[in-house]
């Protein structure tokens, strides 16, 4: 079998998120206010659609099934986060700066040598990871030229200190 019938085309992207939530005016909230996004559109009060940059949305927000529902619990399948890829590791600093003025908790922030990130969760317990991708020809990579990723500290000090550069 072809190459082109087996694999993606390797200028493919995953494009928007649509997240079921419980609280529509809370998520916009979040959104908006603590993520920095804006919003683009909206059906009513049941849905709301999200943007970076005059996108037509990045994010979709409904409460068309989940209207006051509860999270699902962490032992159920489903999303384990979406992740939220900034250009420059200035905005990954801007991201965390805004959640600190926001006071809104983070799970972790990790160094994974082909990027850093920070996660956290949503009004809804949704997961969320804000990265910054390293130059290519920066990943680690071990003798034999493959890829080597780890879970590493990030230093929070060291990323917010790039905002005084």
């Amino acid at each position: 079998m072809s190459d082109t019938l087996t694999h993606v085309d390797p200028e493919t992207r995953i494009g928007h998120v649509h997240l079921k939530v419980s609280d529509l005016e809370r998520s916009v909230k979040f959104y908006t206010e603590v993520m920095g996004f804006d919003v683009m559109a909206r059906l009513g009060d049941s849905a709301a659609f999200l943007s970076a940059g005059g996108y037509h949305h990045h994010l979709g927000l409904n409460t068309w099934e989940s209207a006051g529902g509860s999270p699902p619990s962490p032992r159920n399948t489903g999303l384990y986060h979406f992740a939220i890829l900034v250009p420059s590791r200035r905005e990954l600093a801007r991201a965390l700066q805004r959640l600190a003025e926001h006071r809104w908790p983070i799970d972790g922030a990790s160094d994974h040598g082909v990027s850093e990130a920070i996660y956290l969760r949503d009004p809804d317990e949704n997961g969320i990871e804000i990265y910054v991708d390293r130059a290519r020809d920066a990943w680690p990579r071990d003798t034999a030229g493959n890829l080597v990723m780890y879970t590493r500290p990030l230093d929070l000090n060291a990323l917010l200190a790039v905002l005084e550069e």
